[in-house]
């Protein structure tokens, strides 16, 4: 596959960042392979002296070596290297050597000296920055050392810095990729259980995730409020925020489905978020109608519609699609922050789950910071979001504290 083929041109570093059995561990090997063989066995290839460096050395050892994709198993028997055990080495027919190195022991690489280096799983390591300083001043031999990492990513300063720098090239698969070679039965338990969710867009999708500083919410916090089912709810909203035009290049239009458990006081009240139907509308009616069809799918209480920038024609347009539909509007005073840091202290508390499966939300959630959106474009779906809680346990209208019956 295309992922696990080395890009051109000259680079120090390849990353290779890939979900759950997408193939990084294939690929590495075969790099490996590729730079220390020849034309023929014994002939000698671009690397003499490798480094294999995993998060220990039983993980490198049995992953990197001896694992199902590692070197020995794709190594032809004419070119199979034999393993020193004493020395955790390597050796080629043709003499290249690679030695195996622990993570968790960085002084351990202050000394060797490399012509390419095999790292895995980096983004793990818990002595990252130590250990990858002592792998760039060993990387010196030869005419163009190079690096080959891969790894699911996580957003973690080292693999940040290492994916800015000019010299490093990076390629990309989700577990689906490598699908053929992976058993059905765990492809859709994963899609099931982590499919759509922040964890399931690191770990299968190998995307990598980033908290901007100074977040109102934060990845792992939301990785924790996930909930696969919700209870029976007393109130539900569809909020929209609806974009301010209506063509290709428009924001899409947010639109958030919540529900709230409103058992005791107001202060012992939990939220649930329950969907998020986000559309890109081409046109008004279309988010309208995306709108009303959540709300009747969730059997939802109110719609409720910002309309700072529609007025009473956003009312129209909804109920074009639906004249009876039960609708609220709301007018922003202050701005998004402000509105959002009162929603963010109710995760802080405790008080709000996600269904699962609400990832471009909660991707959305972590770049909203206390000085503002840090991402591409407009917040829509978390402006949407803090609407729905902020109307159903930050300020309910006074009708709405008796809560409703509902049949199981």
């Amino acid at each position: 596959m295309d992922h696990q083929l080395p890009p051109a041109g000259d680079w120090r570093t390849w990353v290779i960042l890939g979900g759950r059995g997408a193939g990084k561990t294939r690929a590495g090997a075969e790099w490996v392979r590729a730079m220390v063989e020849g034309a023929v066995p014994r002939a000698r290839g671009r690397a003499r002296r490798v480094g294999i460096i995993g998060e220990t050395y039983d993980q490198a050892r049995e992953v990197m070596v001896f694992g199902d994709s590692g070197i020995m198993a794709c190594a032809p028997p004419d070119r199979r290297p034999v393993w020193i055990a004493g020395r955790r080495m390597l050796e080629w027919p043709n003499g290249a050597v690679a030695t195996v190195y622990s993570a968790f022991d960085p002084e351990a690489l202050r000394g060797p000296q490399f012509d390419a280096v095999w790292a895995d799983e980096l983004a793990k390591w818990k002595q990252g920055e130590a250990t990858w300083d002592m792998v760039a001043f060993g990387l010196r031999l030869g005419r163009n050392p190079q690096a080959c990492i891969t790894t699911t990513p996580r957003n973690v300063p080292l693999l940040r810095d290492m994916l800015a720098r000019d010299s490093t090239v990076v390629t990309h698969a989700t577990t689906y990729a490598n699908a053929a070679n992976l058993a059905p039965a765990f492809l859709i338990e994963v899609q099931r259980r982590y499919g759509g969710t922040r964890q399931g867009r690191q770990e299968l999708d190998g995307v990598l995730l980033s908290d901007a500083p100074g977040a109102l919410w934060g990845g792992a916090a939301l990785a924790a409020v996930g909930v696969d089912t919700a209870p029976v709810m007393d109130r539900i909203v569809v909020a929209v925020d609806p974009p301010t035009t209506a063509h290709k290049r428009s924001d899409a239009c947010g639109i958030v489905v919540a529900g709230v458990v409103m058992q005791g006081p107001p202060q012992d009240w939990r939220g649930y978020v329950l969907e998020d139907a986000t559309v890109a509308a081409a046109s008004p009616l279309d988010w309208a109608r995306a709108a009303v069809a959540a709300l009747h799918r969730h059997g939802a209480d109110r719609l409720i519609a910002e309309v700072n920038q529609g007025g009473d024609m956003v009312e129209a347009i909804v109920r074009q699609v639906d004249p009876l539909v039960p609708y609220g509007k709301v007018t922003a005073t202050r701005g998004k922050v402000a509105r959002a840091e009162p929603v963010a202290a109710l995760y802080e508390q405790g008080r709000v789950a996600h269904l699962r499966g609400l990832g471009a939300l909660e991707d959305q959630m972590c770049l909203m910071t206390t000085g503002g959106y840090v991402g591409t474009g407009s917040p829509d779906r978390v402006d949407a979001l803090v609407w729905a809680l902020h109307a159903l346990m930050i300020a309910p209208a006074q009708d709405w504290r008796a809560p409703r019956m509902r049949s199981l």
